[in-house]
C-alpha cells in the first residue's frame, strides 16, 4: 500500500499517513510559469496499491485537476490499483438539474475522475448520496456522524439534548443523529413569502430549555445556520451548537459565525481549515483522519468498510 498526497489538505494526509504508520510518497505537484500543473512520482509504484488523499476544495478547480493528473501519472506508472481519497468531493451540491439548459456538474466530475483511471473512490458525507451511482467504479461514501456522535456524547446530557435539522431536506441525517444520542427531533421550516423578504423561521417540534444541535453536511456561507440558530433561541432553545461536517465558509462566513447567536461551530478537517478558522473564538475541528486511515486500511486488506458507518 501506498499513500500519495495532493496540496489540497497536507495535513490530513499526514494524519492518515502516522494512523496508518505508512509513509507518504514521495511525489512532487507544482505549476509551470503559467501555472501548469506538472506531477511527478519520485518512487517506484509499478504493482502498488496507491491511495490519492486530495480534497476538491477551494481552489476547487486547481485541486481537482491535480487530482486527475496525479491519478494519470500513477496509472501511467503501473500502480496496480489506484483509489482517490475525497475527503471533501466539490461540485457535490450540482447533482440534478435545477433549471432548463443547466449542467449536473457532479456527474461530470464523477465521469473526470474514472476516465482519469481511479479504480475506486472513497469519500466523506457526500452532499447527495446519488453521487454514489455517477460512478462507475465502487464507491465507499463513509459518514462523520460516528465521530461526531462520541464527541456530543462526551459534552451534553442526552436528557437535555434536542437535534435540529436546519431544513427538510436534511431530515434523514438529523433523525439518524437523534437516534444515537436518544434525543428527540426537531426541524426548522424556512420559507421566503415573497422575492426580496428576509426569510420567516417556523421551528417544527419542542426546544424550549433543551441543548439543540444543528446537523448538517456543508456549512458555507452560514446565513441559513446563523438564522436558524436565532430562530431557536426565539423559540426557548437553551443553547445551539451546530456539527457540520464540511467547513467551505466562504466569503464572509466566518466573521457571521464568530459574531452569531451560535454557541459552538464543530467542523471536521476534510477542508484544511485556515489560519482564520483556527483563530476563530467559536469553531472548533474534529479530526477524521482516523476514520479515512481505518477505511483505507480494511480497503487494502479487501475488509469490510460497512461497520465504520454505525
Amino acid at each position: 500500500m501506498k499513500l500519495v498526497a495532493g496540496n489540497s489538505n497536507r495535513a490530513l494526509a499526514e494524519s492518515i499517513s502516522k494512523y496508518l504508520e505508512v509513509p507518504l510518497t514521495n511525489c512532487s505537484v507544482r505549476r509551470f510559469a503559467d501555472m501548469e500543473i506538472f506531477v511527478e512520482i519520485l518512487e517506484n509504484v509499478r504493482g502498488a496499491d496507491v491511495f490519492v488523499v486530495q480534497s476538491t476544495s477551494f481552489p476547487t478547480n486547481d485541486h481537482l485537476m491535480e487530482l486527475l493528473i496525479i491519478i494519470d501519472a500513477l496509472r501511467r506508472a503501473s500502480a496496480r490499483r489506484v483509489t482517490a481519497v475525497i475527503p471533501y468531493f466539490g461540485y457535490a451540491r450540482q447533482d440534478r438539474k435545477p433549471g432548463p439548459r443547466t449542467p449536473i456538474s457532479a456527474k461530470l466530475v464523477c465521469n473526470m475522475i474514472t476516465r482519469a483511471g481511479a479504480d475506486r473512490v472513497l469519500t466523506l458525507d457526500l452532499h447527495a448520496g446519488q453521487i454514489q451511482g455517477f460512478f462507475d467504479i465502487p464507491t465507499d461514501n463513509l459518514y462523520a456522524a460516528p465521530v461526531m456522535v462520541r464527541d456530543v456524547k462526551e459534552r451534553y446530557v442526552s436528557e437535555n439534548l434536542c437535534v435540529v435539522s436546519p431544513d427538510v431536506g436534511g431530515v434523514v441525517r438529523a433523525r439518524g443523529l437523534a437516534k444515537r444520542v436518544d434525543a428527540p427531533l426537531a426541524i426548522v421550516d424556512k420559507r421566503r413569502e415573497r422575492p426580496g423578504e428576509s426569510e420567516v423561521m417556523n421551528i417544527i417540534g419542542e426546544v424550549t430549555g433543551r441543548d439543540c444541535i444543528l446537523i448538517d453536511d456543508i456549512v458555507d456561507s452560514g446565513g441559513t445556520l446563523c438564522n436558524a440558530a436565532e430562530a431557536l433561541l426565539e423559540k426557548g432553545a437553551k443553547s445551539v451548537t451546530a456539527y457540520i461536517t464540511h467547513g467551505v465558509l466562504s466569503g464572509g462566513a466566518i466573521s457571521r459565525i464568530t459574531s452569531s447567536k451560535l454557541n459552538e461551530l464543530v467542523i471536521t478537517d476534510s477542508i484544511q481549515p485556515t489560519r482564520a478558522v483556527e483563530a476563530a473564538r467559536n469553531i472548533r475541528v474534529l479530526p477524521i483522519a482516523n476514520l479515512l486511515g481505518e477505511a483505507i486500511q480494511r480497503t487494502a486488506s479487501e475488509e469490510s468498510v460497512s461497520s465504520l458507518f454505525y
